[in-house]
């Protein structure tokens, strides 16, 4: 077979008129040939970073979106769902991509559970980490987010570490606003790239001493403007990930945004590109072709080299998208969970004051770090309550896997000032996490995830509504389309409600993520990600 266009050859740095011919998943010939064809082919993109849970969509069903922008391969942390399941879930992932014509690579969750200051489902340790790294569908160490450990030389971390030497893949980063002499040993210990950069000088600097840096723009965490301009001179070491994009934010663009974004910016296209599509196939190894002869012929078409529009995308000389129509089937899964918590009455979300100060987490636009503030509490009846005037919000984590008391904190700028939203994708451990105004939408929020054992639901004064995940707690057992619209109108609710956040059951997610400092809140009690340590509500 085969195809002409404007050939985008980022290695040469060279466009030219030509003809690309293709059999049996390769490319067997490229060559300059004259015609009036306009569009360009160029390699498909690769996300380098993601937790396709995020999604809430199962691997088969995050490829039939992703293939519309470009996308032809992801660099995949199954963290998520192995913090449900283990390495069933991990297996669960693995077995669902390969059902479809995508390139995913997965990696072996380094962290699970992320920290002992939380209750996961599972536990991988230095063993399970050997195993899953001696399979080859494993292509590497995913993100080492227990830094401490590494600076300590924590002597379990330090073994999953030289495992993954032993069997020759990379080791993926993970050390927001780690500097100086910390981040030299972090990088020491063999640990080559770091997607939580949230400075220009912080992401400079790793890269000035050694490491891959990784520009991220997901649902909620977004670093695009504050790192972009690191590229045109640093292009050989830079990627583009999401690490998480929820469903509504996959229907509409992917990697291809942040090329369009670069581009316009006046960075030269073929650094972009290098970014894009090159460097995660080099760095990590990737079965993926880059538009070379003898390569697998994993191309795209697209409009233009300014918006980035695809017309076509080809994995292993497939045609799997055509003007606008996904041609991946959907495919049927079993599925799999653990949910084993009861119901929670309203008693169980009180807390009994004895100071008028407490600490209070202040979530932010864009990042998954928070601040710490200390706010005057709103007491009633002796108990702490949420303050709407003030936005001041009650919070909790509540266990999924047992049933214990939950925990109680205090949020800002969720800006709710009627009912409550609540979730059951709350990193790393996925326990339920909710915020709201009151003891009463709250509980009413845990217990309708409870009873459809997982989701994300909005609760107002006279309805309820919910998107179930049933499969792991986690991701839906529906199609893109329809779990995209679905997600998109809850997220619409949650701002009739109040909120104003871009994204704020993305946000609500990471509020429970213990090694993104400063203040957050595990099924345990709040935790200082600074000192790593718990910390008392009250002062």
């Amino acid at each position: 077979m085969t195809l002409q266009g404007q050939i985008v050859d980022i290695k040469n740095k060279r466009i030219y008129k030509g003809e690309i011919a293709f059999e049996n998943g390769q490319i067997i010939a490229i060559q300059e040939k004259d015609h009036n064809v306009n569009h360009y082919i160029l390699p498909g993109f690769v996300d380098a970073h993601i937790h396709i849970e995020s999604s809430m969509l199962v691997p088969s069903e995050f490829a039939r979106l992703a293939i519309k922008h470009g996308t032809v391969s992801t660099v995949s942390d199954p963290h998520e769902i192995a913090n449900v399941l283990g390495i069933k879930g991990v297996e669960f992932m693995i077995e669902n991509g390969k059902q479809v014509p995508f390139k995913f690579n997965f990696g072996a969750p380094s962290c699970v559970p992320a920290t002992n200051f939380e209750s996961a489902g599972a536990v991988i340790d230095s063993e399970d980490i050997k195993s899953l790294l001696e399979n080859p569908d494993i292509k590497y160490l995913a993100e080492m987010m227990n830094y401490p450990g590494v600076l300590f030389d924590d002597e379990e971390v330090l073994k999953k570490i030289a495992w993954a030497k032993h069997y020759n893949k990379p080791i993926d980063g993970h050390a927001p606003g780690l500097r100086g002499d910390d981040v030299t040993k972090y990088i020491s210990a063999g640990i080559s790239t770091d997607h939580e950069c949230f400075t220009y000088e912080e992401a400079l600097e790793k890269l000035q001493k050694g490491m891959k840096v990784l520009i991220r723009e997901g649902s909620a965490a977004r670093n695009f403007e504050a790192l972009i301009d690191l590229l045109p001179e640093h292009f050989e070491n830079i990627m583009f990930c999401s690490d998480d994009k929820h469903p509504d934010d996959l229907i509409i663009g992917h990697i291809n945004q942040l090329c369009s974004r670069a581009v316009a910016k006046g960075i030269d296209v073929f650094k972009v590109l290098q970014a894009a599509c090159v460097n995660p196939v080099k760095h990590y190894n990737l079965d993926v072709g880059l538009l070379q002869k003898g390569d697998d012929a994993d191309f795209i078409v697209v409009e233009d080299l300014k918006d980035f529009k695809p017309l076509q995308t080809y994995i292993n000389g497939e045609l799997v998208f055509d003007n606008g129509e996904s041609l991946i089937p959907p495919i049927s899964f079993k599925n799999l969970n653990n949910f084993n918590c009861e119901t929670k009455v309203v008693s169980d979300f009180k807390f009994e004051a004895s100071s008028k100060k407490i600490r209070v987490i202040e979530a932010l636009e864009g990042q998954l770090v928070t601040n710490e503030l200390v706010e005057e509490a709103t007491i009633e009846n002796g108990n702490f309550v949420s303050n709407t005037e003030n936005d001041i919000l009650k919070m909790t984590v509540v266990n999924r896997y047992q049933n214990q008391k939950p925990a109680i904190a205090f949020i800002k700028n969720f800006g709710l000032k009627e009912g409550a939203i609540a979730s059951s994708v709350g990193h790393d451990s996925h326990n339920i996490i909710a915020v709201g105004v009151s003891d009463d939408a709250i509980c009413r929020a845990v217990n309708l995830i409870i009873e459809n054992r997982g989701g994300i639901c909005a609760i107002s004064n006279s309805e309820e509504n919910i998107v179930s995940l049933p499969v792991a707690g986690i991701m839906s057992d529906k199609d893109g389309e329809t779990i995209g619209k679905q997600y998109a109108e809850l997220d619409k609710i949650a701002k009739a409600l109040g909120s104003q956040l871009y994204a704020p059951y993305m946000t609500l997610s990471f509020m429970a993520l213990l090694v993104i400092p400063s203040l957050k809140l595990s099924d345990k009690g709040l935790f200082n990600g600074k000192d790593f340590k718990f910390v008392p509500l009250e002062l």
